[in-house]
């Protein structure tokens, strides 16, 4: 019997594709007038700073939030900008960002699907990303929420997944994980020993190893293949 439901965010219960580029835009858009010196170096800059701040510590890769506020010290650092000047503007870019790459469009069953599974199950969250379920008005709705930022550590490790079951109190066979990515969601699910249901709108062909046990192509069917399994 299935206790715990744990969901994927970016990708699952909104398409984040608009909400990045819409975030990147105005970042962009924000140094070229507050950051004049750094505005007009090539995203490319960007790239190789990340790549080499996530070599020299490997751990950044799973700090988002942190590593995005890194790069953009050492990028305006790298033009002139004086140590306590790129701190402040890395930090208000940093943060005007997040608040654009929250501007998501929730997809419209979502509210009424969990509506329905927070009557009977206990509810959650693991995401490898940085947005933050209580600033889009669904935290009433999650007991916890899990993030690779604050673990330290992301999917497809099965560590946030083994988090989720003791958060719960709940055995790995009765919790299931709702996921877009083959494997990042349902490849870290099942190494932790959840069962998995894969998040697939496009209705693309499964190419991965071990098939998730259910796949939809709507949350709305979610209550349907649980009740299946009850």
């Amino acid at each position: 019997m299935i206790k715990l439901i744990t969901f994927d965010l970016d990708d699952t219960l909104w398409d984040n594709v608009p909400a990045i580029q819409g975030a990147e835009a105005l970042l962009r858009n924000w140094l070229v007038e507050h950051a004049p010196r750094l505005g007009s170096v090539p995203v490319e800059h960007l790239g190789a700073i990340r790549a080499r701040l996530v070599a020299a510590e490997p751990g950044l890769k799973h700090r988002i939030s942190a590593l995005r506020r890194q790069v953009l010290f050492h990028a305006l650092r790298d033009v002139g900008y004086d140590q306590d000047q790129a701190m402040d503007l890395a930090e208000r870019s940093f943060e005007a960002f997040l608040q654009e790459r929250h501007q998501v469009q929730v997809f419209p069953e979502v509210v009424p699907t969990l509506e329905i599974l927070a009557k009977t199950y206990t509810l959650g969250v693991i995401t490898n990303g940085n947005a933050d379920i209580r600033r889009l008005g669904l935290a009433d709705y999650f007991d916890f929420a899990l993030c690779a930022e604050d673990l330290g550590i992301g999917k497809p490790d099965p560590a946030p997944f083994q988090e989720a079951l003791r958060r719960a109190d709940c055995a790995a066979d009765q919790a299931v994980h709702i996921g877009d990515h083959p494997q990042d969601d349902v490849g870290g699910a099942q190494r932790a020993g959840l069962k998995t249901i894969w998040f697939n709108p496009q209705g693309n062909a499964w190419d991965a190893a071990h098939r998730p046990d259910a796949q939809i192509h709507n949350l709305s069917q979610l209550p349907e293949v649980l009740a299946r399994w009850a």
